[in-house]
């Protein structure tokens, strides 16, 4: 484990990347890259996440300055999501990101059924 003499970012570091690194937070920033601004509920029907998951992570992701949440006073009221400018700065990382993702599903789907099947063989010889 690094100490903070040799690291001495790594705590603010682990904290960034915990939280722009986790499965939601990727994905919203790469729907709201793709699409633009949206609403709430569009973001819940394109991830498929649930509505407590959602607003948590928007409510994080605009802590961290990546988005911005903007209400309209309207009857019903509207609220809209959109990037920032450092959040649209974070779409070339995430971008590639997905797609390296997806170049790969293949080779992650091979080697996770290769390990599976290793673990099985090596479980019926116990």
């Amino acid at each position: 484990m690094l100490d903070d003499e040799r690291c001495p970012n790594c705590d603010r570091i682990n904290e960034v990347l915990s939280r722009v690194g986790d499965r939601w937070s990727v994905l919203i920033v790469i729907s709201l890259a793709e699409y633009g601004t949206m609403r709430f509920n569009e973001l819940k029907r394109n991830l498929g996440i649930s509505q407590r998951m959602l607003s948590l992570t928007l409510k994080k992701l605009q802590r961290d300055g990546l988005i911005d949440r903007i209400y309209h006073p309207t009857i019903p009221p509207k609220v809209e999501y959109k990037l920032t400018e450092m959040g649209q700065s974070f779409r070339e990382p995430v971008n590639a990101v997905g797609f390296w993702a997806l170049e790969n599903l293949s080779k992650i789907d091979a080697a996770r059924f290769a390990y599976d099947e290793e673990i099985a063989t090596l479980s019926s010889k116990i």
